[in-house]
């Protein structure tokens, strides 16, 4: 076994990582030229490194390649355009409540980050004045 073979399976799993959160965004929008080129090339990775008897490695890309496919289906906005016309969002809206699951007491609609500077409780901010001076 070689040591570059969990070198290549770890920076794999590290990418899965790193795009858990935004499979998990339902605002998130990426498009088709950026997730099917990633996915083509986890996939061709994951052939590559099975003929040189990589198989953590191979593992790994494929898992990443299967991240961005699911990117590719719930993440691009026309493939989210096809699912609505076809009936089949409600696999997104599936995929949105078995992540909901995943993490105890938070409900779907206050588990992802806001980006408007908002808050999920609309409370005031502890410390902060609203007055103009």
């Amino acid at each position: 076994m070689m040591w570059q073979d969990f070198v290549f399976m770890i920076g794999s799993g590290l990418s899965v990582v790193f795009l858990g959160p935004t499979l998990a965004n339902a605002s998130a929008r990426v498009p088709l030229g950026t997730s099917i080129p990633s996915m083509t090339i986890g996939y061709v990775y994951t052939l590559t490194f099975l003929t040189l008897g990589m198989t953590f490695s191979a593992l790994g890309t494929f898992t990443a390649g299967t991240m961005w496919a699911l990117i590719t289906m719930f993440r691009s906005p026309p493939a989210r355009r096809f699912m609505r016309a076809t009936g089949l969002d409600l696999l997104g809206s599936d995929l949105r409540r078995w992540l909901a699951r995943r993490r105890p007491g938070r409900s779907v609609a206050t588990q992802y980050v806001r980006f408007d500077g908002g808050q999920d409780d609309q409370s005031p901010r502890q410390g902060h004045v609203n007055t103009a001076d």
